[in-house]
């Protein structure tokens, strides 16, 4: 498989519980949503690059780290931007891109209605950010368009992970980590994550 990064802290495993939960209200499925990104964005970004650095408190002086490295966000439509508020509450001066992708529910084939990312990506720490990794085809399609814009670091971000997924993302992208609490059992005959979250989009937009 992929490299891929279980993150089984506590407390994200009680958000993704009240996250599956189907009696959730969007209201408090968002709050999670958040939540829970802010928590695996600083995974994510664990071995972000920093250098040593010194400032002057109010009774001296202080030696620690700053990060050194551009981080861009790049959420895909309309699920991704559940969880680009938290991130951005991490990490409030990183540069946001956004991918528009739509699934057919027939084939679940991902296609692209919207791009846009910043410019300079060449030495950036791109984190892409897409709740729910099932096929695989949105994330490769992102990757296309990622790679395509000059980004090579990438990492991909997800709350519910499917086998599938991961295959597609190891057979398109090897070079790609994927952070995510869970890999679920597998996908069902419509393509949906089991157990999975339901659809996380109309979830968080009450669009159900």
């Amino acid at each position: 498989m992929a490299v891929v990064h279980l993150v089984d802290h506590p407390l994200v495993q009680d958000i993704l519980l009240e996250l599956r939960d189907a009696a959730t209200p969007p209201e408090r499925f968002r709050q999670l949503a958040g939540r829970i990104s802010i928590l695996l964005a600083a995974e994510a970004l664990r071995d972000v690059p920093s250098e040593a650095h010194s400032v002057l408190t109010p009774l001296g002086p202080a030696h620690g780290r700053r990060v050194t490295t551009d981080v861009v966000l790049v959420p895909v439509l309309r699920a991704g931007l559940g969880m680009l508020p938290g991130m951005l509450e991490l990490v409030p001066y990183a540069r946001v891109g956004h991918l528009g992708l739509q699934r057919d529910e027939l084939t679940a084939v991902a296609s692209q209605y919207y791009a846009k990312l910043p410019p300079r990506l060449e030495n950036s720490f791109v984190l892409m950010i897409d709740p729910m990794l099932a096929t695989g085809g949105s994330a490769v399609a992102a990757f296309d368009e990622l790679t395509a814009a000059g980004a090579r670091h990438i990492r991909l971000v997800c709350i519910v992970a499917a086998p599938e997924g991961i295959r597609a993302v190891e057979q398109h992208y090897p070079s790609v980590t994927i952070y995510t609490p869970v890999i679920d059992q597998g996908l069902n005959d419509r393509r949906f994550i089991v157990p999975g979250l339901g659809d996380f989009g109309d979830r968080l937009y009450g669009t159900l």
